[in-house]
């Protein structure tokens, strides 16, 4: 592609902080008309970049670190991964002829110039802000939806979608608590109990107490696209605050999330689609996300919250 103009967008975290993404990454696409643009990311998020239509490509890129660029250096290098040097350095490295990034160090101390980070601020906003103040284009954080995958059913005619796990033990409600809805929710339908390979001994220990057949177990059986078509066609979802409750919200599939110890006002679900979230904080006061007992303001929520609240939403 000689000749053609290339930006190139790191973000090289996990699900749920790619579909908040998605709208300042769309975003940067209308503004840029004609260029290629690169998204660094995992590989495993390639399937819901094509169903974001926000990027050309994504380049494999695990972690921060060096990211594996080919060819001249981008025309835009945009950190849409956070606020340190960290996120700075490895786009610095590629030379690019400007950096959009939040003002603060880079490289060797370097003051790098752009928008003023801010702590109190909902994911999808923060980024689309820096898109807007940097390139001076509209950004919408609620141009969150993908297009719908391959293979899923209508919407609201799938299961139940139980899903207990998170990526630190902070945002884990109690798997017994779980069980008791998913055996609830078993009264109505079908009912599926997902996860990742990594937390099938959980999501089995679910199962196996809310009396469900070997057959509702799905952690560790589904990859990425087949999660998503799963939760595209959900009847529900509910879960605590993970990669799952966004992909809930990119479908507009009715869910229930549990928060804590991060508030919704900082990653919940659009507050007018079909979504109920559960919070016992109180305003935006955090706890530490990375802690492996589940934190407080989450386990004040109880399984008759949940219930209600899924009766709301289904």
């Amino acid at each position: 592609m000689t000749g053609v103009r290339r930006c190139l967008v790191l973000r090289a975290l996990g699900l749920g902080d790619l579909l908040t993404g998605v709208p300042a990454l769309r975003a940067l696409r209308r503004a840029l008309p004609g260029w290629e643009v690169r998204l660094a990311a995992p590989a495993v998020l390639s399937p819901l970049v094509g169903l974001a239509g926000a990027a050309d490509a994504v380049v494999a890129t695990p972690d921060l670190g060096p990211v594996p660029w080919t060819g001249p250096p981008p025309e835009l290098a945009v950190d849409l991964h956070g606020n340190g040097p960290a996120s700075k350095i490895p786009l610095q490295a590629l030379e690019p002829r400007r950096l959009l990034a939040f003002a603060g160090p880079g490289r060797a101390g370097e003051r790098v110039s752009g928008p003023a980070w801010r702590r109190d601020e909902h994911e999808r906003e923060r980024w689309c802000r820096l898109v807007r103040e940097g390139l001076d284009v509209p950004a919408d954080p609620a141009d969150l939806l993908l297009r719908r995958p391959a293979g899923a059913v209508p919407a609201g005619t799938g299961p139940f979608v139980v899903h207990p796990g998170a990526a630190a033990g902070s945002r884990r409600w109690p798997p017994d608590r779980f069980a008791r809805v998913a055996a609830r929710l078993a009264r109505s339908g079908p009912v599926v109990v997902t996860g990742s390979a990594a937390e099938r001994d959980l999501a089995d220990g679910v199962r196996r107490a809310a009396g469900l057949p070997a057959s509702a177990l799905l952690a560790g059986r589904t990859d990425l696209a087949e999660l998503a078509a799963l939760v595209a066609g959900a009847r529900l979802v509910v879960c605590g605050d993970t990669g799952t409750a966004h992909l809930a919200s990119a479908f507009r599939t009715p869910s229930v999330v549990l928060f804590g110890p991060i508030p919704p006002a900082f990653w919940g679900p659009p507050t007018d689609g079909p979504h109920r979230v559960l919070w016992h904080g109180t305003g935006t006061e955090t706890g530490d996300p990375h802690a492996a007992e589940p934190d407080p303001r989450l386990l004040r929520i109880s399984v008759e919250e949940v219930l209600a609240f899924c009766a709301e939403a289904a």
